[in-house]
């Protein structure tokens, strides 16, 4: 390489990160450090009583360690996953046959699909708001089971049925959520595959199990994985409909943590809860890039 060449690339370079920086350096600012100040936070014993005299001190792994020792902190951990594996199930399976169905051109195709996209483009405060009016004991939900002989249950004040209400409000937002990224997944995907193997004797099923399922292994994983992001952070539905009630039937880490922060005061346990929920999704991505880096040597292979 000569030494014009080696010039020019250095300069391409720094143009490069000079473009990059102001991104990285808003990242640093709002992103990075809430989040060390937070870690940093979870190992001090801050209360409303020493937060204005800053004489909290260190206590190490206390906060921790009571959190796991605190029935109420497990039942809550319990909760966010049985709400975010309950939400995945069903709305990606629901998501899926309706993008098969959506793949395939028919009159009003498009205009149907983009009405089902509302509820995914509806904020989330809205769709607090309309669950709690539609599984309100006189709501809409009961008013129509009424109307069939059953009487329906206190969704939202029974510790059996509030998080069913809230899952099945979540899988309203996240279907449609689903469906989209698989149609964009199925359009990657050449006809041309479809009709060789169909010349070879293949069936809808074969094609199904044969060709679309492993060509859209990488648009499944990260439909998932982005669900699986979505949906464990989840924190305004469950306020706005529940708020974590009845006994922390419907509390997740998110809402605990505000709970403990803006209701009991107890800042550093909630630091301590929001850094579980943050090393949670952080193993959750570690995982994504494993699986994705497999699939890279294997390709390679």
């Amino acid at each position: 390489m000569t030494a014009k060449k080696r010039r020019s690339n250095g300069r391409r370079t720094r143009e490069a990160y000079g473009f990059i920086l102001p991104g990285v350096l808003y990242m640093l600012v709002v992103v990075g450090y809430p989040i060390v100040y937070n870690f940093i936070l979870s190992f001090k014993d801050t209360s409303v009583r020493n937060l204005a005299t800053g004489t909290s001190k260190f206590i190490g792994f206390q906060n921790y360690i009571e959190l796991f020792h605190n029935p109420t902190f497990i039942l809550v951990l319990k909760n966010t996953f049985v709400f975010t594996i309950g939400s995945l199930i069903f709305q990606f399976t629901i998501g899926y046959l309706l993008a098969l169905f959506f793949y395939k051109k028919f009159t009003l195709s498009g205009p149907i699909r983009g009405l089902m996209l509302i509820p995914y483009m509806m904020p989330m405060a809205v769709t607090g708001l309309l669950g709690q009016n539609l599984f309100l004991n006189s709501g809409l939900i009961n008013n129509l089971l009424s109307k069939v002989g059953i009487a329906g249950p206190a969704w939202l004040t029974s510790t059996s049925t509030a998080m069913i209400a809230v899952v099945i409000m979540n899988c309203w937002v996240g279907i449609p959520f689903n469906m989209l990224l698989l149609i964009s997944g199925m359009s990657n995907i050449s006809e041309d595959v479809y009709e060789a193997s169909a010349i070879d004797g293949a069936g809808r099923m074969q094609q199904f199990w044969k060709i679309t399922m492993p060509l859209m292994k990488d648009s499944i994983l990260a439909v998932l994985m982005l669900g699986f992001i979505y949906t464990f952070r989840a924190f305004d539905l469950m306020f706005i409909m529940t708020a974590g009630g009845p006994l922390n039937s419907t509390d997740v880490l998110g809402t605990y943590s505000y709970m403990l922060s803006f209701t009991q005061y107890q800042f550093s346990k909630g630091s301590a809860v929001a850094i579980v929920l943050f090393l949670c999704l952080l193993l959750i991505g570690i995982l994504y890039l494993l699986l994705l880096r497999k699939d890279d040597k294997e390709e390679e292979a």
